[in-house]
């Protein structure tokens, strides 16, 4: 079973900033060591304060800067797992650092379908 981790941390990192050095490299080696357990398929952290959000209005794609909503916590990145159950994901998801960092982990299971239908390009479609 297939699931994605959405690691979200406080904002501002001013406790994560405030650390020694030494700290910092040991979170971030944590996180590494993460991405090379068995079942861990991708894990990327996401640039801060760089997101696009797009909504259709009447067949007109709005693009907006954000979001930047007041909140405590921002989305700062993932881990695709494909493990056994839900358990394994959790207890995955109780290591990721951010979790005993006043952060939390959102746990999504990833509804599978099997491989998309390809698609002719446009010009061979007719």
């Amino acid at each position: 079973m297939k699931y994605a981790l959405l690691i979200y941390a406080e904002t501002p990192r001013e406790s994560y900033d405030s650390m020694p050095q030494d700290a910092r490299e040991a979170i971030t080696n944590e996180y590494i060591g993460l991405t090379t357990e068995p079942g861990v398929l991708a894990s990327e952290q996401l640039e801060p304060d760089t997101a696009t959000t797009v909504r259709v209005d009447d067949g007109e794609a709005l693009i907006t800067d954000g979001p930047f909503a007041n909140t405590k916590e921002v989305v700062g990145g993932f881990y695709l797992l494909d493990v056994s159950n839900l358990d394994e994901a959790l207890a995955f998801a109780a290591r990721i650092p951010a979790a005993r960092m006043g952060g939390a982990i959102e746990v999504h299971r990833i509804v599978e379908r099997g491989p998309l239908p390809r698609h002719l390009p446009p010009s061979q479609a007719r």
